[in-house]
């Protein structure tokens, strides 16, 4: 049995395209004590949404007078097209994550942007893979993995899949209910968690302690088999990084969400990128053409980033952190070159594949991006 995800362009005139903004809130949903699921409806109501398993939106929030862009991934699953959900966890300090808990109720509005993410199922025709899946996943970073496991459930696909979630205490673990349903559906999709410690519950007969290797070895003994997805902060995926590494796995089958999650409003911020030499005032400022693949153009300095030329210009571009940490607003470059100071948002093997981040990058010539 296959099925399809197709892009966007594929996409039929009553679907959801980027350009709409206005959804209404229809559904709150408490996970845990800090984490929260919003189920989200077109305002119209009159169009689905077309989009793949694992990939993300972006938010924009007036939040105290001030313009705030956030990127969620859908946990729902685009099998179910006529909403969509965001499941957010509180962050303390967090000033979108703790807006959306004590603002975001049914009836509410707010605007979003997306899809976007390379962290999902390819579009075309999909099938339950020939090679095992490993889904590795701490805190909300279950979200796009568990939007993956909802469309293997929905689609009766048998997929092979091992889920190992990581938690602070069985309170902490997001979807647990739904973790063992779906392992009761999917006769080859296995759920493990593990948790730090017991928390309220001393009955607690799971897997204690964190993520390691001789766990991992032992729960997922084909490990060097798989094809491994993981999502979670930046620490976990590190740490999931190096024990692939020990193990002499092939990174080649390796999966990361590379956005960050939401850091608190009193973390120190992230110096500003150098910017590249301003010419002499007496001689008048070039400005370089920017000619995107499907077609707009718009003019950059070379002492402003492409992000913030594009914006200029009215253009609609998602992006996050705008510091080049989450890698939201990345793109291709398909000719010219440009000056990057990124802070992790993309690995080298990516940048030397000639993808890079707008918000942190200035033009040195024209150029012309796939996108």
């Amino acid at each position: 049995m296959n099925a399809s995800f197709p892009d966007l362009a594929d996409a039929p005139s009553d679907a959801w395209v980027p350009d709409d903004e206005v959804f209404t809130c229809v559904q709150a949903i408490d996970e845990t004590h800090d984490v929260r699921t919003f189920v989200l409806r077109l305002h119209d109501g009159a169009r689905s949404f077309r989009y793949r398993p694992g990939q993300f939106v972006t938010l924009a929030l007036d939040i105290d007078g001030e313009r705030l862009h956030r990127c969620y991934t859908l946990s729902s699953s685009p099998t179910r097209p006529d909403t969509l959900a965001i499941t957010v966890k509180r962050v303390a300090g967090g000033r979108v994550s703790n807006w959306l808990h004590e603002h975001l109720r049914p009836g509410s509005r707010l605007s979003l942007t997306g899809p976007a993410g390379q962290f999902c199922f390819p579009a075309g025709p999909v099938a339950a893979p020939a090679r095992g899946q490993l889904y590795l996943s701490a805190g909300s970073g279950v979200t796009p993995l568990m939007s993956m496991s909802r469309a293997w459930a929905d689609l009766g696909l048998d997929a092979d899949v091992q889920f190992l979630h990581a938690a602070r205490t069985p309170q902490d673990v997001v979807f647990a209910d739904e973790l063992a349903v779906l392992a009761r559906r999917l006769p080859r999709w296995r759920a493990s968690v593990v948790c730090e410690g017991r928390g309220s519950t001393p009955g607690y007969s799971g897997l204690l302690g964190r993520l390691s290797l001789p766990l991992l070895r032992a729960q997922v003994p084909d490990l060097l088999e798989r094809e491994v997805w993981c999502c979670g902060p930046a620490p976990f995926m590190a740490a999931v990084r190096a024990m692939l590494a020990e193990a002499g796995f092939d990174m080649s089958r390796y999966h990361e969400e590379s956005f960050s999650f939401e850091a608190p409003a009193a973390a120190a911020p992230i110096p500003a990128p150098v910017a590249a030499p301003i010419p002499d005032a007496a001689e008048p400022a070039p400005r370089f053409v920017i000619t995107l693949k499907r077609g707009e153009r718009f003019e950059c300095a070379p002492d402003e980033t492409l992000l913030e030329a594009a914006r200029r210009a009215g253009l609609r571009w998602p992006f996050s952190c705008s510091s080049g940490v989450c890698g939201t607003c990345r793109t291709r470059r398909l000719s010219g070159e440009v000056q990057m100071s990124q802070g992790g948002g993309l690995r080298p093997r990516e940048v030397a594949q000639g993808w890079m981040l707008p918000c942190c990058s200035r033009p040195l010539g024209d150029l012309e991006l796939d996108r």
